[in-house]
Formats: structure tokens, C-alpha cells, sequence
């Protein structure tokens, strides 16, 4: 009897897994085909081979890319190869890709950058804050910016229980940041299994020397974040919830949610216009193509923007949409005075000229 009870239980939970995995993969657009949206002007950056995770560009033109990801259960073209932080300058007539030199105390061989923020402070210094996965672990690293020298220079790592297994950061003031969790690099089964089962477990986090906190929570998997022109909302990425989570930032930091856009792809990381404020995503239109990554039938990219954001209705229209032929894996768009660079997870890195 004992036997049978338990052969029944496994297969009521085997059948309920399979239910649900063919669910997720419903749910992430597993067979979805691109209708292509191609852009005028445009070239492969030439140097950003491996991809370009998360953008950052400053008011004056210059982009920040982190590039070498390794990512659980993600493609790497290159595995050996360090990962890096890459400059370009969007003023130049044919703006080139250069590694921005690390300083001496940081092991660099370890390297492994996801999400980046920067930030400016009042003498007009500029730092830029890398989420960093050295060994599958999660830090948060603080370099300032060298220009002249065209280099990074390590300032301080930081380190949190709550910042195991972060994914995106957005910087407010200094060493003030909101961050995603989602849970990847602390247990990668687990959370392939949460957003399989449909999990709203992971959630974003506020760090400051003084408070680190939880001030959200219900996510899928949440991952990119960025804020508003006036710095009183916050933009979140759930991507497997393929939505964006519109957040009232609060004087103590807290958030309040306003309002949920529901997209039609997933959505990866996140930046704002600075002329118009409208968001633009990054995005993959068919993900299952990037876990079980072919180079025959590769996955496709998408980027997206999000006008009239805490209107009743805000407009989403496509930028750019590629099969996979020319970019693989869309993480991030980020434009500049009519131009646009458009970053991968793992391959290359598109620029155009709007």
C-alpha cells in the first residue's frame, strides 16, 4: 500500500512538472518566429565579439559595456578569456571599442561583469559600479573613472548576504544603489525551477553603508532595473513575467508599485531616453533558442521602446528586430543623439547611426 502511495505521489508530481515546464515554455515564447526590423546605418562594433551584457552611457557620450559574461546555463563563446569593461565614445565620427585598463589590486582574471550603473558626483568624478560574479559568487565592485589615462581604478568591493546572486544595479548616490536579485549564480537548478513552477520569489534590494533592505518583492526573475529622468521612479524587468514594474521610489528608499506594463517577449535589461525619458528594452523574442543554444537556429533579438510610460496606455513599438543572422541574444539598448548601441548576452554588439 505504502509502495503504491508513493508511485502514485510521483506520478501526480511528475505530471504536474511536465504540465508546468510545458507552460514556461509556452511562456517563453519557445517557438516564436521574428519578423524582422532592421535599422539603416548600422555595423557590427568591431572588438565586442563576446558580448555586451549592460550599456552605460554618460551625459557626454561615453559608453561604458561590460562584455564576457559567464552566465549559468548560457552560452560563452569564450570561456578562457576573461570578462572586461569596454569604452566608446559616441561623439566620433567612427567610435571604436577599447578595454579600459584595470588598476592593480583587483584580480582581474576573475573578472566577471554583469550590470553596470555609473554615477557623477558633484565635482564631476565619474565611478562606475559593476555587478561582478568572480567564481559564481556575487560582489559589487567600485572603480572611478580615469579618462586621461583611459583606465579603471579600483576603489572597493562590496560584499552582503542579501547581494548573493545579483543581476542588475542602479546607482542613486554614492554607494546607494537599488539592485535585482534572481537568484542564478546562489543555486542555478533551483531558480530554473522557480520559473519553471512559476516562483514570484526573487525581489530588488536597496544597499547604503548605513541600511541594506528589501523594497520589493514578487518577482519571477527579476533583472533589469534602471530609473527615470527625475529620479523619482524605478524601472523593473521581470523576464519571465515578460513585464516591466513601474515603482514610486519613496524619501526612505522604500518602493511602491504604480503600475505593471505587460509585454509579449522577455525582457532583459533597461535604459531611458535622455531626450524623451521613453524606456527601451532589450529583449529576447524566443529564449528557449537561448538556453538550448544552436548555432543553426539561433536565438533572435528584439529592442523595444516604451512611450508615455505612466500614461493609461503606453505605446510599445519595436526599434529593432533580427532573426538571430546578424545579432544573437538582445540584453540592452542604450541611445545617444541619434545613435544607438545594441548589447548581447554572450555574442556581438551593434551600433546605428537613427
Amino acid at each position: 500500500m505504502g509502495k503504491l502511495l508513493a508511485l502514485t505521489l510521483l506520478g501526480a508530481s511528475l505530471a504536474f512538472l511536465g504540465e508546468r515546464l510545458l507552460a514556461f515554455r509556452e511562456r517563453i515564447n519557445a517557438s516564436r518566429e521574428v519578423e524582422p526590423v532592421e535599422l539603416q546605418n548600422c555595423h557590427l562594433v568591431e572588438g565586442l565579439e563576446y558580448g555586451s551584457e549592460d550599456i552605460d552611457i554618460l551625459p557626454n557620450g561615453l559608453a561604458f559595456i561590460s562584455s564576457g559574461l559567464k552566465y549559468p546555463g548560457m552560452p560563452d563563446l569564450a570561456p578562457d578569456k576573461p570578462g572586461k569593461i569596454f569604452l566608446m565614445n559616441l561623439n566620433e565620427e567612427n567610435p571604436k571599442a577599447q578595454a579600459l585598463k584595470i588598476s592593480d589590486g583587483f584580480d582581474k582574471e576573475s573578472f566577471n561583469p554583469h550590470g553596470i550603473s555609473t554615477f557623477i558626483d558633484k565635482d564631476h568624478a565619474v565611478y562606475l559600479y559593476v555587478v561582478n560574479h568572480p567564481h559564481m559568487k556575487s560582489t559589487v565592485e567600485i572603480f572611478k573613472f580615469e579618462e586621461q589615462q583611459h583606465s579603471l581604478i579600483y576603489l572597493k568591493t562590496i560584499k552582503h548576504k542579501l547581494l548573493e546572486s545579483v543581476n542588475d544595479l542602479v546607482v542613486l548616490g554614492p554607494e546607494q544603489f537599488y539592485a535585482t536579485r534572481d537568484r542564478y549564480f546562489s543555486n542555478f537548478f533551483l531558480s530554473f525551477l522557480g520559473m519553471v513552477l512559476d516562483l514570484r520569489w526573487t525581489y530588488v534590494l536597496f544597499y547604503s553603508p548605513r541600511e541594506v533592505k528589501v523594497v520589493a518583492k514578487g518577482f519571477n526573475s527579476a533583472n533589469g532595473i534602471t530609473v527615470s529622468l527625475d529620479k523619482k521612479y524605478i524601472y523593473i524587468a521581470d523576464v519571465t513575467a515578460k513585464n516591466i514594474h513601474i515603482m514610486k521610489r519613496r524619501n526612505n528608499w522604500d518602493l511602491t508599485q504604480v503600475k505593471v506594463i505587460q509585454m509579449d517577449t522577455l525582457v532583459d535589461n533597461l535604459s531611458v531616453d535622455p531626450e524623451t525619458g521613453d524606456i527601451l528594452a532589450g529583449c529576447h523574442p524566443n529564449a528557449m533558442k537561448l538556453i538550448n543554444y544552436n548555432p543553426e537556429d539561433p536565438p533572435g533579438s528584439e529592442v523595444l521602446r516604451i512611450q508615455n510610460v505612466l500614461s493609461d496606455k503606453p505605446r510599445v513599438s519595436t526599434i529593432y528586430a533580427n532573426n538571430g543572422s546578424v545579432l544573437q541574444g538582445t540584453s540592452v539598448a542604450s541611445v545617444y543623439r541619434g545613435k544607438i548601441l545594441i548589447g548581447t548576452v554572450f555574442h556581438k554588439t551593434l551600433y546605428c547611426v537613427l
